[in-house]
């Protein structure tokens, strides 16, 4: 199937504030070469945006933030979430930068190296958005406090611990984020390889 495999009927805009909301009454192509009946829509437009990982290979450890999220007020372990650095990419402007400044801004760290994880869509039923994601070298040496920006009612508590602290929170279930659960099953599975490339000399 391709983009010539969809018809937008009709494309409305139902609101626009901090995020923007389409609806969108379109058919698409079967897989039986017929045409769906008129489907209505509604899509969440809010950007795409890129997050990392950062990892301390020499000591083992990984940086987690943790902070206010809205749409996990009504989950039972609380709205405070702990995730992955993680920020919105603006018109031309590089994934890889975007994540390089989150670091510095949410969790007061630089990023040494970089390493691409994948490129995924958060939730293609309801939104356009995409994550880029990231595994970065850094030095968690005396790292840890309260960071992000006051003035976009930021309030960022960083953690510091070890991988092995990390996958047990994950296999406890605290840990719900997406980005950070995909992170860290990527570093758990390719640990040996990123010492290898990171801590060869």
């Amino acid at each position: 199937m391709t983009d010539e495999d969809v018809e937008i009927i009709q494309k409305e805009l139902c609101f626009h504030g901090f995020f923007r909301m389409e609806r969108y009454t379109l058919r698409h192509r079967l897989f039986n070469g017929d045409w769906s009946r008129p489907l209505i829509r509604e899509l969440l437009e809010r950007g795409h945006a890129a997050a990392i990982l950062p990892y301390d290979p020499v000591r083992d450890q990984v940086v987690l933030i943790e902070q206010f999220r809205v749409g996990a007020m009504s989950v039972a372990t609380g709205a405070w979430l702990l995730e992955i650095v993680a920020g919105i990419i603006e018109a031309d402007e590089a994934a890889e930068d975007v994540v390089r400044r989150e670091a510095v801004e949410e969790a007061g760290c630089d990023i040494l190296d970089i390493v691409p994880l994948y490129d995924y869509l958060v939730s293609p039923g309801g939104t356009t958005e995409r994550i880029a994601l990231f595994c970065g070298k850094v030095n968690s040496a005396q790292m840890g406090g309260i960071y992000g920006k006051m003035e976009e009612g930021e309030d960022i508590q960083v953690h510091v611990m070890s991988l092995g602290d990390a996958l047990t929170l994950l296999g406890s279930g605290k840990i719900i984020s997406a980005s950070a659960i995909i992170a860290l099953q990527w570093l758990a599975l390719n640990r040996e390889y990123l010492h290898k490339i990171w801590l060869s000399g």
